[in-house]
């Protein structure tokens, strides 16, 4: 809807504005700006518990370390709560939902749950947009989500703490509202949405290591990329210097076209520098072994810490550990997996991701 305003080079053609199929939501701001919004988040839980009618929880985190804190601490005020009033107080099932979680916990917050127990889910932004659980009456927007952004001078995506878009604001309040009228309690004042808030995400373009975007526009023989027409154009610097990268690899030569190397960097679905990675691999006569490690390299790290069990899991992977490099090491864990038939058991025993 904010983007009504794009639509003048249409020659005032009529817009349609379909909204979703969502239950009224009524949004509650905080009255004052609040210090720590993991205790803030905790604390809103317990009073939902105690005084709102029946109804699931769906709590905005950042990421895994607060998500952990968040269902300690809930946990803890219920062990409290029953413990003073005689097991009088109705159960509340603390499920968390982060990316690095293993299969069969992430499956557990689509479970039903018991009669008369309320589910509170703890969730990153993957619960924004990419999965709906039914029965979610109320929602908890901490307001900050973690995205990726590049870093020019390092040369490396990183993910930070930011605080959320409006139009993401909106997206969780939303999801109060899928099962019937719903509230949202936002744990940040008006004035800090409305001022301090952008509408709308930065888009990943703009935040992002272009090595892939760059070699590809070479590709289709586009000379100048400073003055190629983006929808929305990246910052400079990072277009600077993902060509410099690229120069670095061999896949551009020195007046910045593409020389034969980058033409078969382009094939790969991959990072500018695991692709030739992989090319080398091949003059080498390793490619077995890099690709096993590109592979490695391109999904969430294996190793599987819980807070609980850290010294334990540190110790479980010590025995992988290949002094020479930590991709060896990588290399090690797959190979040993491969000789345990790549059972899943296995994995469990020395906290591996299967």
């Amino acid at each position: 809807e904010s983007s009504s305003s794009n639509f003048i080079t249409f020659y005032s053609v009529p817009v349609f504005h379909i909204p979703g199929r969502t239950f009224p939501v009524n949004i509650l701001f905080s009255k004052t700006p609040c210090e720590d919004y993991v205790d803030a988040a905790v604390k809103q839980v317990m009073v939902i518990h105690m005084s709102c009618g029946p109804g699931d929880i769906l709590i905005f985190m950042t990421g895994q370390d607060e998500i952990e804190c968040a269902c300690y601490a809930i946990a803890e005020r219920m062990q409290q709560l029953e413990s003073s009033s005689k097991g009088s107080v109705a159960g509340l099932a603390i499920l968390p939902i982060y990316s690095q979680l293993p299969a069969d916990l992430q499956a557990k917050i689509f479970q039903k749950a018991e009669e008369g127990v309320r589910k509170c889910i703890v969730a990153t932004n993957i619960a924004e947009t990419s999965l709906t659980v039914d029965g979610i009456l109320y929602v908890i927007d901490t307001g900050y989500g973690k995205f990726k952004v590049y870093n020019p001078r390092m040369g490396m995506d990183s993910l930070q703490v930011f605080p959320c878009s409006q139009a993401a604001a909106n997206q969780r309040a939303g999801r109060a509202g899928r099962t019937g009228p719903g509230t949202c309690y936002r744990l940040y004042t008006e004035t800090a949405y409305l001022n301090e808030m952008l509408p709308n995400p930065v888009p990943e373009i703009q935040r992002t290591n272009l090595g892939n975007v760059v070699l590809l526009l070479k590709s289709l023989n586009i000379d100048n990329l400073l003055e190629f027409d983006f929808m929305d154009p990246p910052p400079q610097d990072n277009i600077l210097n993902s060509m410099y990268q690229l120069w670095v690899l061999g896949a551009l030569d020195n007046v910045g076209n593409l020389a034969p190397l980058g033409r078969k960097m382009v094939e790969f679905p991959l990072d500018p520098p695991l692709a030739k990675m992989l090319l080398i691999g091949d003059e080498l006569q390793c490619v077995n072994e890099v690709l096993t490690i590109v592979s490695m390299l391109s999904v969430p790290s294996v190793f599987f810490r819980p807070p609980d069990r850290a010294e334990e899991s540190d110790a479980a992977r010590e025995k992988f550990f290949v002094p020479e490099s930590d991709h060896l090491t990588l290399l090690n864990v797959y190979r040993q997996w491969k000789s345990n038939q790549y059972r899943g058991d296995w994995c469990n025993d020395h906290f591996l991701q299967v």
